[in-house]
């Protein structure tokens, strides 16, 4: 087995050169750099991280702790996060809880075994956050995403919930629905609280009265989102339009809408957090309020090896970032015949994540 010494004399270059190029985290000129990777091929070198982990009491390795792999938000976290990663020359291993707070125990602990540098989280509901403030207490740097345990004062990377929630009724109000339910995440979640604040004051600053009627706590899996919209669909006075929390739900009422033969949109408009529409297979194409799930991921795992390395403040770090209103066709606005109305211009929207309309007589 070839050694760093050898790899270095046919490259014509230092161990520590080598070690910088293994790791990526040093700059290197091109030619230099190209001569120490092709000396590692030609050699079939492979370092011994478990001996230099040792010397550096690094193991260059992060863990990541996912709630639901199979929801399509958090896969693209992960990749935005396992990119950044290896472009500083970490190692980043995944797990997921299913949202069972006994799992994000024993992951967490067994990650610690396996002495992480850091580790990403998103955590499950529950209050017990003991097994998070020992890890850090042991010197593990830790790094929530997309949620925060209650209380607890930690970087963070985050989607401004409220603000996609507001803005996303704004424009149901604006496309002329008015009657609008929302279907929630579990409520012991902070993220699922942020999306109902922020259906609240959209409805507020329009002169809606918030009607406890048409709020429906889902656990942002696809039953319930199936569940509650079928619930909804029966009543005698329907929603004209439903806010689905997450993109799992809304698959769920989806199922719901065909299974009843409601039409959508001319019979309700859904719109929902998290962008499964961009599937062109969906129809209609719905209406979304699109998080960033690969930078949320990335900027995420830059924090960390921040603080892993030292470069980050000394206070938690809490960043949230911007969604996105994506206007489709499940909300398309409603028309009177003879009358004047408002009609979306497809695919437009404007700079602020507000649609854009056209007037057409």
């Amino acid at each position: 087995m070839a050694t760093i010494v050898e790899v270095a004399k046919r490259a014509r270059a230092s161990t520590g050169t080598v070690s910088n190029v293994i790791r990526g985290a040093v700059r290197v000129s091109p030619g230099l750099r190209a001569r120490v990777e092709a000396a590692i091929r030609d050699l079939d070198f492979h370092p011994n991280e478990i001996a230099r982990s040792l010397k550096v009491n690094q193991t260059y390795m992060l863990g990541m702790v996912l709630p639901d792999i199979t929801n399509p938000f958090f896969p693209q976290v992960l990749r935005g996060a396992e990119d950044k990663a290896l472009e500083r020359g970490f190692l980043l291993v995944a797990a997921n809880t299913d949202e069972q707070m006994e799992r994000e125990r024993r992951i967490v602990s067994a990650l610690r075994s396996r002495r992480v540098d850091g580790i990403l989280l998103v955590p499950t509901r529950g209050k017990d956050v003991d097994h998070i403030r020992r890890a850090r207490e042991s010197g593990i740097p830790i790094v929530c995403l997309d949620r925060v345990p209650a209380g607890m004062k930690i970087d963070a990377v985050m989607l401004d919930n409220v603000r996609g929630a507001q803005e996303c009724v704004r424009h149901l109000i604006r496309t002329g629905y008015r009657s609008i339910a929302i279907i929630t995440g579990p409520l012991e979640l902070g993220v699922a609280r942020e999306r109902l604040r922020g259906y609240e004051a959209g409805l507020r600053e329009a002169g809606i009265e918030v009607s406890k009627e048409l709020i429906l706590e889902g656990d942002f899996r696809e039953n319930s989102g199936y569940r509650l919209a079928k619930e909804l669909l029966l009543r005698l006075a329907r929603p004209s339009a439903i806010l689905v929390s997450n993109g799992v739900m809304a698959l769920g009422v989806l199922q719901a809408f065909e299974e009843l033969g409601v039409r959508c949109p001319e019979d309700v408009a859904i719109a929902n957090f998290d962008d499964i529409a961009g599937d062109r297979s969906f129809h209609p194409q719905l209406t979304v309020v699109s998080q960033p799930g690969y930078e949320i991921g990335a900027r995420g795992a830059t924090l960390l090896m921040d603080r892993i390395e030292g470069k980050a403040t000394k206070k938690p770090s809490v960043v949230r970032m911007a969604p996105t209103l994506i206007v489709r066709e499940s909300t398309r606005a409603r028309v009177s015949p003879g009358r004047t109305s408002l009609v979306r211009n497809p695919g437009s929207v404007s700079e602020k994540g507000h649609p854009q309309f056209l007037r057409k007589e």
